[in-house]
């Protein structure tokens, strides 16, 4: 019985001084300064040339794009395939929420790989009150946005998509179940004045996505579309691909110059076990990513303490540097990325003109005086083809044919839309406002560019010369027959 007790004093003894070296070796934290130097956390930013180019940024949009989105309906144009327009949901109209928004950083990956840990060690939040919980269990069950705010408050998901000033107004459409799903945490922070990180969900393979009352890769979907970076965060415990993980990667097709592939807690294997970990990463990757390039995986431990002893820390902080500077790369060209956004966007928009036109005016030549107008409509939907309504926008516009969307997504379009509620582009044309789709035109090749120019030229962005001195012309209305 005493050599019973014995023992168990024994191992208890030595329980304890593993605990204690444990809590000796995680109380070590290691040196932040590199995030701060990386990030250029210091330096002043000029904000004086962003608000002017912001506010020339928005009012191109409200003047010669926004116009031609309302007229015809843009928003209700809705996606077929993921495809379709990679990076952007087709038919998804830009708000001056999203035009003065900050850029999103997203965080995706398996449950428990360190996501929180990696942003509260960005942010300097470990051992605060503040800090996003952590632990071995899954623990995000919310769809988390770290913003800046004026003080630390956290902000309810019904209030962030009713407030039009944010960015997060259309996530209204996945539901009450998800909006209690989603929370905005506000802090005064260097970082968050240039950037917004999002925290998502664990992937949990055996996990129905029934199961957690909302459309999970919908929303994901959502966030991905508006992320300017996105970082796909993966330990040495989990390298299986399952369905959800697979159906991720799938919905992160046409978005791979924006993957960062991370291979987290690198400093707790051995050199050897890393370098296998490595290899069984990318096997797993490979037939996901259909890239000729091989994505780059970093490696390191994004967390407050200090390596683990015997590992290769100098690579590790070299990983780690690396991964700050692509951050701080889209930091410094959030204004070119948001000019390049809304120039996409415009494009869109253009295409969307065009053809609704086209459909316009084949259904008014189609017409006579005894023909049903519902059946005449419904041939020109079903086989538009058969009237050369998207190969008449490609001879007579500089349009690129990778750029014309679904055809089926038109057949639901004027299955909502009635096609005598559009005017043809011919008559969108006003003495004082001049035509929509030269304006939109314009905004493509010349203004939008122009600004683009005098953000890398440093240069101070100004008026047009027709906004300046006044232009006085009659519009000139291309459509209309002489």
């Amino acid at each position: 019985m005493k050599g019973t007790a014995s023992l168990c004093c024994f191992l208890y003894l030595l329980l304890l001084q593993a605990t204690a070296e444990e809590e000796e070796f995680t109380s070590v934290l290691r040196d932040r300064s590199h995030i701060d130097e990386t990030l250029r956390l210091a330096t002043e930013e000029k904000a004086a040339d962003y608000a002017a180019a912001l506010q020339r940024l928005r009012k191109i949009y409200h003047t010669s794009i926004k116009p031609m989105e309302q007229a015809y309906k843009y928003n209700e144009l809705r996606q077929h395939e993921i495809s379709a327009y990679p990076g952007r949901t087709l038919g998804d109209s830009a708000t001056d929420g999203e035009i003065t928004s900050k850029p999103m950083v997203l965080f995706l990956g398996p449950w428990s790989v360190g996501k929180s840990s990696m942003i509260n060690y960005l942010l300097g939040l470990s051992d605060s009150p503040y800090q996003l919980y952590t632990g071995a269990e899954p623990t995000t069950s919310e769809f988390t946005v770290i913003m800046h705010g004026e003080k630390i408050r956290s902000v309810e998901g019904i209030v962030m998509a009713a407030d039009s000033s944010r960015s997060f107004s259309p996530l209204e459409k996945f539901g009450q179940n998800f909006l209690e799903k989603l929370i905005g945490i506000e802090m005064p922070h260097k970082l968050l004045e240039r950037v917004t990180f999002v925290d998502t969900p664990g992937i949990i393979e055996n996990r129905k996505q029934q199961e957690r009352g909302y459309p999970f890769n919908d929303v994901c979907q959502w966030f991905i579309d508006r992320a300017d970076l996105i970082f796909v965060v993966f330990d040495p415990t989990k390298l299986d691909v399952g369905l959800e993980l697979e159906m991720l990667f799938r919905q992160l097709k046409g978005r791979e110059s924006q993957i960062r592939i991370i291979l987290n807690k690198a400093d707790s294997l051995a050199t050897q076990d890393l370098m296998r970990v490595y290899g069984a990463l990318f096997w797993s990757l490979a037939p996901l990513i259909n890239v000729t390039e091989p994505p780059r995986v970093y490696v390191s431990s994004f967390w407050p303490y200090d390596y683990a002893p015997d590992t290769s820390r100098e690579l590790f902080k070299r990983e780690e540097i690396s991964l700050l500077e692509d951050l701080n790369q889209v930091i410094e060209n959030r204004m070119e990325n948001k000019i390049a956004f809304i120039r996409q966007h415009g494009i869109r928009v253009r295409i969307h003109g065009l053809l609704v036109d086209r459909y316009v005016q084949t259904f008014k030549e189609k017409m006579s005086f005894f023909s049903d107008p519902e059946l005449v409509f419904q041939e020109i939907v079903d086989d538009p083809d058969k009237f050369y309504i998207f190969k008449s926008i490609l001879a007579k516009t500089n349009v690129s044919k990778f750029d014309l969307p679904n055809r089926d997504a038109y057949r639901d379009f004027f299955g909502i839309n009635p096609i005598t509620t559009f005017k043809p582009l011919s008559a969108q044309c006003s003495y004082i406002g001049g035509c929509l789709l030269d304006k939109i035109e314009r905004a493509i090749t010349n203004e939008l560019p122009a600004l683009l120019s005098s953000i890398n030229s440093g240069k101070q962005p100004g008026l047009s010369s027709c906004e300046a001195t006044g232009c006085g012309e009659k519009p000139k209305n291309r459509y209309r027959k002489n």
